[in-house]
């Protein structure tokens, strides 16, 4: 064992292949990321077919330039952490069977990790935590409330009813004709352009920490389509301001009332959506009085990554989590009964 610690991660969860190695839990070492925005560019999102392909053709290159700028071997690794879900199956299955390989190999300690739970310790490479916490997670598939109140210990306050606010922004720049991812394309526009629009908030019931973001991405479209049919035109830059804001509106005063009701000592945002600045800029302004500490990880650790899943696979291995040799991909795992597990090594 070495006197420090090493963990090698993978993540494949949907259309980036990575790699990277953590030292102590939150020193970054390297962080090796093989994108395929250009191979499903043309197609408006992500093919899973295609996706699966790339990550078996780049996985083993990744892995070696990972190593090298590391400048360590896998006999250095003190574990191989992987995502085993949640994600797209096909790609789950090259990065589970991967580490599942690496580590039967050279006989090392698998730890399966949850994407999400990787999400919310991309924060810690930046920033030790303080609990009880709050994370905000945002991302193409997911939006989410979570309150920790010891490191690997998640409990969903709130979530998505309907569609995440990642696949609202997709879906209705889809509809403006924008290139895929079309997310940031909407970010850019939405600064260029003014709040002209009033487009609706879903606040759901009194209390409630549920998000939809069905109803708002209905009234985008409609509207674009009935201007469409009269003739009329719509600048795309108002559009897309009006459509940001009813989404960082609802996000931000959320997260804002759940940190105060929950008396949190941070507030963490995760997700690819976090890399957005209109959100980022309306949570700085919502928490300049908090008490509660906003947290929001540089734009390289809000998209998916593997230094992300090497911080939650550490902390998961120091707590004792070891997966067996039947480690499988499982798109649909749930987070909190990740947290709740505890499993025997490998055997």
């Amino acid at each position: 064992m070495n006197e420090d610690q090493y963990i090698l991660a993978i993540e494949t969860s949907c259309d980036e292949t990575a790699v990277a190695v953590v030292k102590n839990e939150t020193e970054l070492m390297t962080n090796v990321v093989a994108s395929q925005i250009e191979s499903h560019k043309r197609f408006g999102g992500v093919v899973p077919e295609i996706a699966s392909r790339h990550h078996i053709e780049q996985m083993t290159i990744t892995l070696q330039q990972a190593l090298d700028e590391s400048g360590m071997t896998i006999d250095d690794m003190d574990a191989i952490a992987v995502t085993e879900g949640p994600g797209l199956v096909g790609a789950l299955l090259v990065g589970v069977n991967a580490a599942k390989s690496l580590a039967f190999a050279k006989q090392k300690p698998l730890v399966g990790v949850h994407h999400i739970a990787g999400h919310i310790y991309a924060n810690r490479l930046e920033k030790e935590f303080q609990f009880p916490l709050l994370a905000l997670v945002v991302s193409g598939g997911h939006t989410e409330l979570v309150l920790m109140r010891e490191h690997g210990s998640f409990e969903i306050i709130g979530a998505t009813r309907d569609d995440a606010a990642g696949e609202a922004y997709d879906k209705v720049a889809r509809t403006l004709k924008l290139p895929y991812p079309g997310g940031p394309h909407i970010d850019r526009l939405a600064h260029e352009g003014e709040e002209t629009i009033d487009f609706p908030r879903a606040w759901l019931e009194d209390g409630s920490y549920d998000f939809s973001f069905s109803g708002l991405k209905s009234a985008v479209i409609n509207r674009l389509h009935k201007a469409k049919q009269r003739g009329e035109e719509l600048k795309a830059e108002d559009v897309a301001a009006s459509f940001q804001a009813s989404v960082v509106d609802v996000l931000s005063t959320k997260a804002l009332r759940a940190a105060e009701e929950y008396g949190v000592k941070q507030m963490i945002v995760a997700g690819g959506v976090a890399a957005n600045k209109g959100l980022r800029k309306a949570l700085e302004e919502k928490f300049e009085n908090s008490e509660a500490e906003l947290l929001i990880p540089p734009l390289h650790l809000c998209t998916d990554n593997a230094a992300m899943i090497a911080a939650a696979g550490a902390v998961a291995f120091n707590q004792g989590h070891r997966s067996g040799w039947d480690l499988n991909a499982n798109p649909g795992l749930d987070l909190e009964m990740y947290g709740a597990r505890k499993t025997g090594s490998p055997s």
